[in-house]
């Protein structure tokens, strides 16, 4: 059996556990919006915490929304917010296995005409699973130093992987012995 260093199993599932981007949303008149909305997906599991949170630069005479909603055997959505203005999250929890789409748009006030400089700039971030309860827990009592409050995520994030290991351990170990008879 090989064995993995420590860094690069905690790495790995940082990247499966957070997902982040930042970008420009550019802007457009309501009649454009299908075209330059922008749409980011993950796939979550059922009965998993999400917590999506959403920060939005300085804009003027621009409109940014956001849709949060899954798609599956029943399409459900978590959450409709027309103008952020400057941040906005959202924790849930997912209701059957699938994709959780985060669709945003940026639209122009009427009477303006798109071009290059009418933007927004976007920082979205995606936890799942003990991460996000953990994050949302600590938000709740936001009197705990910062430290602290790096310690209980790592914290959290160990217990993940190490649930994780277990149930692989056992998955291989069923496979093995059906393999093997």
């Amino acid at each position: 059996m090989r064995s993995f260093p420590l860094s690069l199993l905690l790495g790995a599932t940082w990247v499966a556990l957070t997902s982040a981007v930042k970008f420009d949303l550019m802007a457009a008149t309501s009649e454009d919006m299908q075209v330059h909305q922008r749409c980011f997906s993950q796939y979550v599991p059922a009965d998993t915490k999400v917590l999506v949170t959403i920060n939005v630069g300085d804009g003027y005479n621009q409109r940014v929304d956001c849709e949060i909603k899954q798609d599956g055997e029943q399409s459900n959505v978590f959450g409709k917010k027309r103008d952020i203005k400057n941040d906005y999250t959202n924790a849930f929890d997912t209701l059957q296995d699938g994709e959780i789409n985060i669709c945003l748009s940026n639209t122009l006030d009427d009477g303006f005409v798109a071009n290059p400089s009418y933007f927004r700039e976007i920082d979205l971030e995606i936890n799942v699973g003990q991460e996000a309860k953990t994050i949302e827990e600590i938000t709740k009592t936001n009197h705990l130093p910062n430290l602290e409050e790096q310690t209980r995520v790592l914290e959290a994030m160990v217990d993940d992987i190490l649930n994780e290991m277990s149930y692989l351990k056992g998955r291989e170990a069923k496979l093995r012995n059906t393999n093997g008879k």
